[in-house]
């Protein structure tokens, strides 16, 4: 295919999306399950978008949480969109073959077209590109492989595990939304708190990342997250010294 039909048919594939998600009111969603627990939430989506719903996580905390949900509450079994930095920790790495045998994931991963490891992404782009140019660094390693997945999986809707009280970008997060591409982009733990993030997961046995043990409030790439100390924000270990909140999926 050239590329020049490859341009057509991403362009259509988008139409149609966005033709297939307006009729949806999302301020009368929003209002709606407001209150409701993250179950029926995703039930709603379950039964309101029966091809084209697919999870998108890093397997943090609350990606584990809506996962549980999904494969073991509500039993089904939606495609699970992992992007694979090239600069994850060893311990994320582990979790995602445990979760993936634990919950049988239909696991999709997608990662850098060009490099194959963090040494080669470093012969391609330079040493250490994400204190050079964080922007491009998140833009090769997590837009543009989010941005591939959402088209190839052909996603009508997209779960994410994020919450409010996670940062102040994501204080007025609703419930549902819509991405740039007109895709609907459900938070569904968005009126979740840390605490009840943690209790669930206590409660039900979910498998979760082993540096959480370690000090590690929230988990990304290796050369970018360092443990948070006592009083500190859930995410303050994100891009420690930076005024960065956001990797750039989100935004």
């Amino acid at each position: 295919m050239t590329d020049y039909s490859k341009e057509t048919s991403m362009v259509n594939s988008v139409q149609a999306l966005t033709k297939s998600t307006t009729s949806l009111d999302l301020d009368e969603l929003n209002q709606r399950f407001e209150s409701s627990h993250p179950q029926e939430i995703l039930a709603w989506c379950i039964n309101n978008f029966p091809t084209g719903l697919v999870q998108s996580t890093a397997f943090g905390a609350t990606g584990m949480v809506v996962m549980d949900l999904l494969y073991r509450e509500l039993k089904s079994n939606p495609p699970v969109l992992f992007l694979d930095t090239l600069h994850h920790f060893a311990e994320t790495l582990e979790l995602v073959e445990r979760s993936k045998q634990h919950y049988n994931l239909d696991l999709h991963i997608y990662k850098n077209t060009e490099a194959s490891d963090r040494h080669e992404f470093a012969q391609h782009y330079g040493t250490a590109l994400w204190h050079s140019n964080i922007e491009q660094f998140h833009y090769l390693t997590k837009v543009e492989p989010l941005k591939r997945g959402l088209e190839e999986l052909n996603v009508v809707a997209w779960i994410t595990g994020r919450r409010r009280d996670q940062s102040s970008s994501r204080a007025q997060m609703p419930i549902f939304e819509r991405d740039n591409d007109g895709r609907i982009k459900v938070n569904p733990l968005a009126n979740w708190t840390r605490k009840e993030t943690w209790s669930y997961i206590m409660q039900h046995g979910v498998p979760y990342n082993s540096l959480h043990d370690q000090g590690y409030g929230s988990i990304g790439d290796e050369p970018l997250t360092t443990p948070v100390g006592a009083g500190e924000h859930e995410r303050a270990g994100r891009w420690r010294g930076s005024a960065k909140s956001e990797c750039g999926i989100h935004i």
